[in-house]
């Protein structure tokens, strides 16, 4: 007689609330110890490296300045696609709405560089917005006009967007007096963002980000679009009985996602890059997606989220020059980090069920 004891999957009765806010941590905790694990076989202490990736890049006021700097672009973009995924609608567009922001924004700046106005900044920073917003347009037409997956289309939009900014820095745009390198010319002074510091990096981008956490936290928790939105993610079918348009409220949610990432683009390149070039953006966009998910989709768990995400761009750059580790330890640690708050959240609805199953009884064995 043998017995076979596979594995099934239940759906627990109810949600715990606690586990639903001690997910994070458990995520962040897996990923420590499986970074440990990463470091130690790589042949470095693991403690070492650990400090080296999240300790070390904080040690002084220059690294928190640096910090800000990353999160800025990360919390707007994040604000954004909350708004989207408050609504189940799945944005992954985010990092060509943040590229086309900074290719629109920069393109205007270039052509401001004699403009020597207190309007420019203005009107640099408005376009690029406004060409955030008319990117993320594009997949909000196709899904109310043809019921277009948006994960497909946004998907494929980063791509045309990376590939029409490679386009403008090898072509059209590409600083003449640059001896043939991928860039544009430097900005003016007019178009370029004011340093909150001389000493330092962070500009005011940082307090937009700010903002954007105050006003959607606003639109959210205090106006009636808001609550549409969150019911048109609870239960569709709810939202369209109460008489909610939902193409209208799609529109909304991926214009207000295209309109931030647009802002947080065209902020990167009239802060601290200062020109155009094919690296704009690190993946600000895509990393914006686990901010979301680890802050729970609350503003306050989004701003501790990105500033733990900018982090790890930091954490990337320090193990390069300290332990000469590839700068893609950073994708390394983020993509750990996503796959055990989802394995995390998974098992917070689901649980894993041993079945008895008698086999070969009726055959006398």
């Amino acid at each position: 007689m043998s017995f076979l004891m596979p594995l099934r999957i239940e759906k627990r009765a109810s949600d715990s609330q606690v586990m639903a806010v001690l997910s994070p941590l458990m995520a962040m905790i897996l990923t420590l110890v499986t970074g440990a694990a990463v470091f130690a076989s790589l042949g470095h202490a693991p403690g070492e490296a650990l400090y080296t990736f999240f300790i070390l890049p904080l040690s002084d006021v220059y690294g928190w300045t640096e910090l800000g700097v990353k999160v800025a672009p990360l919390l707007l973009c994040a604000m954004g696609l909350m708004v989207c995924f408050k609504a189940k609608i799945w944005n992954i567009g985010a990092e060509g709405q943040f590229i086309i922001g900074a290719l629109g924004g920069g393109y205007l700046a270039l052509e401001l560089a004699a403009f020597e106005s207190a309007w420019a900044l203005p009107l640099v920073l408005f376009f690029g917005a406004s060409c955030g917003l008319a990117w993320a347009a594009l997949a909000a037409f196709l899904k109310t006009r043809f019921a277009a997956n948006e994960i497909l289309t946004t998907i494929m939009l980063n791509y045309i967007a990376l590939n029409l900014l490679l386009f403008a820095v090898h072509g059209p745009l590409k600083d003449p007096d640059g001896y043939s390198f991928p860039e544009s010319a430097l900005f003016s002074d007019f178009t370029m963002l004011p340093l909150i510091s001389e000493d330092y990096r962070l500009n005011i981008s940082v307090f937009f980000a700010l903002a954007a956490v105050a006003i959607i936290w606003t639109l959210m928790a205090r106006t009636f679009i808001g609550f549409q939105i969150s019911v048109l993610g609870e239960d569709a079918s709810a939202a369209r009985f109460a008489g909610f348009k939902e193409k209208r409220l799609v529109w909304f949610s991926l214009l207000v996602c295209g309109a931030l990432a647009g802002l947080a683009g065209v902020s990167e390149v009239s802060g601290p890059i200062g020109q155009l070039n094919p690296y704009v953006s690190p993946g600000y966009g895509y990393t914006a997606i686990i901010v979301v998910f680890l802050g729970r989709m609350h503003p306050l768990g989004m701003v501790g989220a990105s500033m733990l995400l900018a982090l790890t761009y930091m954490g990337g750059e320090m193990v390069q020059m300290d332990l000469s580790l590839p700068k893609s330890i950073t994708g390394l640690f983020q993509g750990m980090l996503l796959f055990y708050l989802l394995a995390c959240d998974f098992l917070i609805g689901y649980r894993f069920v041993a079945r008895g199953h008698l086999t070969g009884a009726s055959d006398g064995s």
